[in-house]
C-alpha cells in the first residue's frame, strides 16, 4: 500500500466571484456600509472639544465619548473584549458564521474590492476572459485602474487606523505636509498593505489558512446551529431539466447550474455539505433562490436551516423554539452578567484618584521644637473632564498638621504629583509606624472625594 501525502496548504486558484442579488446580498451590503460608515466616521466625532474615540497611546488615556480611561483601568478594556468574544460565542451557537459572512472586516473589504474590480474589469466572464488575452494597452489600463483605486482605499483604511491612536484632525494636517513621524509611517503603511493584500490578494486564503476562527468555530456548533444547507431530499438526482415530458418527473429541483459555486468567494460546492471554508455569506441562497422561480420551483433548496431541522423537517417555529437551549442561554446569561457589572462598575466609578508615596529618602525626622516631620507624595489624578479645586487635609493623630498649600487645581484629565509635609508635636503617636488617612475633597462637588491610607513613621 502506498503512502498518501496530505497536503496542509493548496496552491491557490483564481477565483472569480459571481455577483450575487438577493435579500442576503442586500443584507451584506447594509453591513458593509454601516461598518465602513462608523469605522471612517467615529474618528471625526468630537466630544467635549476633542475627539470622541481615542485610544491615545502617547498620554496613556482612553477616551471613549464621555468615558476617559487611564493604564489603572484596563479591566475595562478586558471586560469589553470579553464581551465582544461571549457575543461573537452567542452568534456562533444561533446563527454559526454569520460574523464571518456578513460583518468580518475581510469580507467587508473584499466586497468593497470585488465591487471596484466588477465595475472596472466587468462581470466574471469578462474578468476570466481578461486575464486569458495576452499583453494589451487595454488589459494594462484596466489592471492598472483597479489596482490604484484599492490603493487609495487601503491607504485611507491605514490613515483611519491611525486616526484611532493619534488625534485625526492633527494626521489629516502632516499629510499635506507628508509629515508623519516614524511610527505613524510605519502603521499607515503596514495597515494600508494588509489590507491591499488581504482583500485584494489573498481573500479566501485567509479564510482558510489564516483565520484561526475557521478552525476552532465548529466547537461552537450542534445540531441546532443553523448554517448554510443543501436540502439533498429534495435536490437529488440533480441534472438539467429537459424538454421531453416525462423526464424531469425522475430528477430532483436541482437543475446543476452550479451557480451555487460561481458566486461563492471560497470557491466550494456547498451542495457537497457543510465544509469549513463556508463563511456563511448566503451568496448561494441568493443564486439558488434566483434559479428556483426561473424554473417556477419552491425557493429554499439552499437555505439556512439547522441538522435536525433538515432530518425532521421542522418548520421555522420549530427551528426558533429549539434555539433557546442550554448553550445559548448560558452564554447569554454570563454576556448579561458581565454588561450589567461593567455598566454598574462605570456608573459608580469616582472620577478621582490618588496614590499616597512615601518619601523613602526620609522615614520620619525631627525638626525645629521636637516636632517630627513625614514627606509624601501625592499623585493624584482627575478622571473628569472638568477642573477640579481639591482641598487637601490629613487626620489619625493628635496635632497632625499639614504644612503645604492644602488646595490644588487640576486641569481636565490632569495627573498631577504633589509633594506634601506632615508634622506632629512631639511625643504625639507611637515609635515606628503609625496609621493615618489623607483625603482629597472637591470644593465643586461636595460627593467627589477620595480617602487613602497612609502610615507616618515617629524615629525610635
Amino acid at each position: 500500500m502506498e503512502p498518501q501525502v496530505i497536503k496542509m496548504y493548496a496552491a491557490r486558484e483564481q477565483i472569480y466571484p459571481r455577483e450575487a442579488k438577493g435579500r442576503y446580498a442586500t443584507w451584506r451590503w447594509v453591513c458593509v456600509w454601516l461598518t465602513q460608515l462608523a469605522f471612517y466616521g467615529l474618528p471625526w466625532l468630537t466630544w467635549n472639544g476633542r475627539q470622541a474615540l481615542l485610544f491615545d497611546l502617547t498620554t496613556r488615556k482612553f477616551y471613549i465619548f464621555g468615558v476617559v480611561l487611564w493604564p489603572q483601568d484596563f479591566i475595562y478594556l478586558a471586560a469589553l473584549l470579553i464581551i465582544c468574544a461571549y457575543l461573537l460565542f452567542l452568534v456562533t451557537a444561533i446563527a454559526g458564521r454569520v460574523w464571518c459572512g456578513f460583518s468580518c472586516p475581510q469580507t467587508v473589504y473584499t466586497e468593497i474590492f470585488l465591487w471596484v474590480e466588477r465595475r472596472i474589469e466587468g462581470t466574471r466572464s469578462a474578468r476570466m476572459a481578461l486575464d486569458k488575452q495576452g499583453p494589451s494597452v487595454r488589459k494594462a489600463f484596466k489592471k492598472t485602474a483597479k489596482h490604484v483605486v484599492w490603493g487609495a482605499i487601503a491607504l485611507w483604511t491605514g490613515f483611519t487606523f491611525v486616526g484611532y491612536f493619534t488625534p485625526i484632525k492633527e494626521l489629516a494636517r502632516e499629510v499635506t505636509t507628508l509629515n508623519f513621524g516614524p511610527w505613524e509611517w510605519f502603521w499607515v503603511l503596514f495597515y494600508s498593505l494588509a489590507t491591499y493584500g488581504n482583500a485584494g490578494w489573498l481573500r479566501e486564503q485567509v479564510c482558510k489558512y489564516m483565520c484561526p476562527y475557521a478552525r476552532f468555530q465548529s466547537a461552537m456548533f450542534d445540531q441546532d446551529t443553523l448554517i448554510i444547507t443543501y436540502d439533498a431530499k429534495r435536490g437529488e438526482p440533480r441534472g438539467a431539466m429537459s424538454k421531453k415530458a416525462g423526464n424531469n418527473d425522475k430528477l430532483g429541483d436541482c437543475i446543476d447550474c452550479t451557480l451555487c459555486v460561481q458566486v461563492c468567494p471560497t470557491g466550494i460546492d456547498i451542495r457537497n455539505g457543510l465544509q469549513y471554508e463556508c463563511i456563511g455569506c448566503a451568496a448561494c441562497v441568493d443564486a439558488c433562490n434566483s434559479v428556483m422561480d426561473k424554473v417556477e420551483r419552491p425557493r429554499g433548496l439552499i437555505r439556512y436551516s439547522t441538522d435536525h431541522a433538515m432530518e425532521n423537517n421542522f418548520n421555522s417555529k420549530q427551528i426558533r423554539q429549539r434555539a433557546m437551549r442550554p448553550r445559548v442561554l448560558i452564554y447569554t446569561s454570563i454576556l448579561a452578567l458581565i454588561i450589567i457589572a461593567v455598566c454598574t462598575s462605570l456608573a459608580l466609578r469616582t472620577p478621582l484618584k490618588m496614590d499616597v508615596i512615601r518619601d523613602r529618602g526620609s522615614m520620619g525626622r525631627e525638626v525645629e521644637d521636637g516636632m517630627i516631620e513625614n514627606v509624601y507624595r501625592l499623585q493624584i489624578m482627575n478622571t473628569s473632564e472638568q477642573s477640579q479645586h481639591f482641598k487637601i487635609s490629613a487626620s489619625g493623630l493628635p496635632g497632625l498638621t499639614l504644612l503645604t498649600r492644602e488646595e490644588v487645581t487640576l486641569q481636565p484629565t490632569e495627573t498631577l504629583g504633589w509633594p506634601i509635609r506632615l508634622r506632629v508635636p512631639h511625643g504625639v503617636g507611637e515609635k515606628g509606624s503609625n496609621k493615618i488617612a489623607i483625603e482629597l475633597q472637591s470644593l465643586d462637588d461636595p460627593s467627589l472625594h477620595v480617602r487613602e491610607s497612609a502610615v507616618f513613621i515617629v524615629p525610635r
